[in-house]
């Protein structure tokens, strides 16, 4: 089965190796690997050029923000499953997508996620939240639950059935994704209780009290679009959602 991995950057020179070497790392399935670069001005596509040999596609070229970039991922993408690694994200070791495969095993099954953990930026062996997700139950996301993207991976198939991210919602498109897919078109998905991803802290939606504020209105769009009410109790469910997982930090 092969799996096809998206990693987006810009100007990630600082971080881009750590995704790119962890993804090159896994083992037990047959590996696509697509970099799409926004005409980074720093470093970046240096460094990924070095890998030429080993990344299938190396794209470097402007675009229109992060989902965007993931689109163009996804439209060049040919295995069956596909996943999006972020570019100051790493895998947690060199398993996770093995473990993946396996579930996609069950022609069923079209989403498959796991857990992650935030990690210091500068230290990476040190857990500052764990995000422990649990398998989907229907009616999770009007509880403030949504899995994190980062491990959440989808038959190709169901970008072509159900559409791609939605540009429109240039911090939430993600969310907005996860919850067409589950919470509105109730797709079959298994739950994997590890930590698949390794993601440092600073991310865009997260990075100021305005983008948080973005974020959670963009989320309420979300919902609208989606057909799946008006109420803004889903999406201020969310942020307290998340005090469970400063609770759950873990000293390695």
């Amino acid at each position: 089965m092969r799996i096809s991995i998206i990693t987006v950057c810009y100007n990630s020179a600082a971080t881009i190796r750590d995704a790119v070497d962890s993804v090159l790392a896994q083992q037990g399935m047959e590996l696509e690997y697509i970099v799409i670069d926004g005409a980074s001005k720093d470093k970046t596509i240096e460094i990924v050029s070095g890998y030429d040999s080993k990344i299938s596609q190396i794209i470097s070229e402007p675009d229109e923000g992060i989902y965007d970039a993931m689109n163009k991922g996804v439209a060049r993408a040919t295995g069956e499953i596909v996943g999006i690694l972020n570019s100051d994200d790493f895998y947690a070791d060199a398993n996770v997508l093995s473990l993946v495969a396996a579930a996609f095993e069950a022609p069923s099954v079209d989403c498959v996620y796991g857990d992650l953990d935030y990690v210091d930026a500068v230290d990476t062996g040190r857990v500052v939240r764990a995000w422990r997700s649990q398998p989907y139950a229907e009616g999770a996301f009007r509880r403030g639950w949504h899995p994190a993207h980062p491990s959440f991976f989808v038959r190709r198939s169901v970008y072509e059935r159900f559409g791609m991210f939605d540009t429109s919602l240039p911090i939430a498109a993600d969310y907005e994704f996860m919850l067409r897919v589950l919470e509105r078109y109730q797709l079959k998905s298994v739950y994997l209780p590890k930590v698949m991803v390794k993601m440092r802290t600073g991310g865009a939606s997260n990075s100021s009290l305005k983008n948080i504020a973005k974020a959670n209105l963009q989320c309420w769009k979300a919902w609208r679009q989606n057909g799946l009410g008006w109420s803004p109790l889903p999406v201020v469910r969310k942020p307290f959602s998340k005090l469970k997982q400063l609770r759950r930090r873990e000293t390695p």
